[in-house]
């Protein structure tokens, strides 16, 4: 086991220099720039920015001292944000963030996993083609569309819930943020468990305990411990894809997170900011891959010598 992190940490920590590099150079080399204003400044004014901020180096140079700050641990100041710093945008943006992505996956894996093995035990039943159709319904709905919905329905003609605002993280104001984020991830498990447990069931040891005569919820359990292999390997990308697919979320549900402020950051070229979130997010998918990767290694003790 302690072989198989060292081997993902050692493809991790390239992967993420990667990623700093290319995004910086798109970044730069970008039409536009962080002091690009409606009311253009004086060349002088123009210049003294680019100069504070040593913008006016050879990009090579700039990326240098970029990793050499990132090594020291400071992410810079915001453009775009007066009197603050990357990282304390960050920590104010990715706990709102971490929260709602969190709830989200659970709350995703605990209706798509139990849909998918309902689904799975009454393969061809009513419940099999009910499920089937509300998994198709949610993947064919973007959030985009699901969150104004939501909004209308519970929030304005039943006035159950908060159309928008954080208020501390109160679960009032998460449930729909947390609904509209999870539901294409429900249909997406519950497709995958049932595709997974449906062939499991029809291996000869699944058989096999069956003609033995042990007991339903023994063979289940038998079953969905190998079907829970691709679904454990889907739920690494899936938690990353829940903390930055929360952008379109926060950004109609007005949460402070750090979606909300990569798109104030790209829309006003602050360079930093973007860089520091794409940098956090990219960690956040390493480090969630080789949790996956671990979960599978325990489930499947074979993948722990794998390459």
């Amino acid at each position: 086991m302690i072989g198989l992190v060292l081997r993902r940490l050692a493809q991790g920590v390239p992967t993420l220099l990667a990623v700093v590099a290319v995004s910086f150079f798109m970044m730069r080399l970008a039409p536009g720039g962080p002091f690009d204003l409606e009311r253009p400044l004086s060349p002088a004014a123009m210049e003294n920015l680019r100069r504070v901020y040593g913008l006016n180096q050879p990009l090579i140079v700039q990326f240098g001292g970029y990793l050499g700050a990132l090594a020291r641990g400071d992410l810079g100041p915001s453009f775009s944000f007066q009197d603050m710093t990357v990282a304390g945008l960050i920590r104010q943006g990715l706990p709102v963030s971490a929260t709602l992505g969190g709830l989200a996956l659970l709350l995703a894996t605990v209706l798509g996993v139990g849909l998918g093995t309902l689904a799975a035990l009454r393969r061809g039943g009513p419940a099999d083609r009910v499920i089937g159709l509300g998994a198709a319904l949610s993947l064919s709905l973007p959030s985009f569309v699901v969150a104004p919905l939501f909004q209308i329905a519970f929030g304005l003609t039943l006035r159950w819930l908060p159309l928008s605002g954080w208020d501390g993280g109160s679960p009032g104001h998460l449930i729909l943020p947390v609904a509209t984020l999870a539901l294409p991830q429900v249909g997406a498990l519950a497709r995958l468990t049932r595709a997974s447990l449906g062939e499991a069931l029809r291996t000869q040891p699944v058989r096999t305990m069956r003609s033995f005569g042990l007991p339903p919820f023994r063979v289940t359990r038998h079953a969905l411990r190998g079907a829970l292999l691709p679904v454990v390997a889907y739920l690494g990308p899936l938690a990353a894809a829940l903390l930055t697919g929360s952008v379109v979320v926060e950004t109609i549900f007005g949460l402070p997170g750090i979606g909300r402020y990569f798109v104030e950051g790209a829309l006003n070229r602050d360079y930093t900011l973007v860089m520091g979130v794409v940098l956090v997010v990219a960690a956040f998918v390493i480090v969630l891959n080789l949790a996956a990767d671990l979960a599978c290694a325990w489930l499947d003790p074979r993948l722990r010598v794998a390459p």
